[in-house]
């Protein structure tokens, strides 16, 4: 995702690999949102009784996504482990824009999670790394940069399931073609295996919104290996 005018280039990548790479690109879809938009709005992110419920879990060998950590899902959110080598032949052009969605500063896709059997228009993402020194702040932070028009970032620590730590941000970005803003969020641990981001965007705030509670659920069940 994330070479010069990342988001541009996603778009174009949409028509030129459709299919190919990350399911639904910038998270847009064709389908209406239905009731769970707005069932999710009213919900409080995080413990209580509005809280998401769980529909498992991945990151475990044998799961969907296989990954350096584990956590649960909302319930009908359907994970799937993300294709590194698309079909993209001898197009140079089609294997640039796939690596440009795939990798975003020193992570690269490894699962999506997408929230449509849920109701809502978005996906939970799950980027890993290489193993390095690099802290988790400092992987967000270049993770954030390498998204073109970000901004207005927020930077915290978290603390989740068995003492695990790590840091979080929520930011704005603004799509020059649509000439929009939108809420986004990330999280992110480091591991042996290396650093793990946990992304949540959506098709506009509002629905980022409204699917806060599945995010909330994946950072406080989050555990290493």
């Amino acid at each position: 995702m994330r070479v010069g005018t990342e988001r541009m280039r996603r778009g174009v990548a949409c028509a030129a690999v459709l299919g190919a790479v990350l399911t639904g690109c910038s998270g847009a879809s064709g389908e209406e949102p239905g009731d769970g938009r707005a069932r999710a709005s009213a919900q409080a992110a995080g413990d209580g009784p509005e809280a998401a419920k769980s529909g498992g879990s991945v990151g475990a060998a044998g799961s969907a996504c296989e990954l350096p950590v584990t956590f649960d899902i909302a319930a009908s959110w359907k994970p799937k482990a993300v294709d590194t080598k698309p079909a993209g032949g001898d197009d140079e052009l089609a294997r640039e824009l796939a690596d440009a969605l795939l990798h975003q500063g020193p992570v690269t896709a490894a699962c999506e999670i997408d929230a449509k059997p849920a109701g809502t228009i978005g996906f939970l993402r799950v980027w890993t790394g290489e193993p390095g020194d690099a802290d988790a702040r400092s992987v967000l932070k270049e993770f954030v940069a390498a998204e073109e028009s970000a901004g207005k970032a927020t930077y915290r620590t978290f603390e989740a399931a068995d003492g695990v730590t790590g840091a979080e941000v929520t930011y704005q970005y603004t799509s020059k073609a649509l000439e929009e803003t939108k809420e986004e969020r990330a999280l992110a641990v480091t591991t042996k295996r290396g650093p793990v981001v946990l992304h949540l965007g959506g098709l506009d705030t509002e629905e980022h919104r409204a699917m806060l509670p599945a995010y909330e659920l994946a950072k406080r069940t989050l555990r290493i290996g």
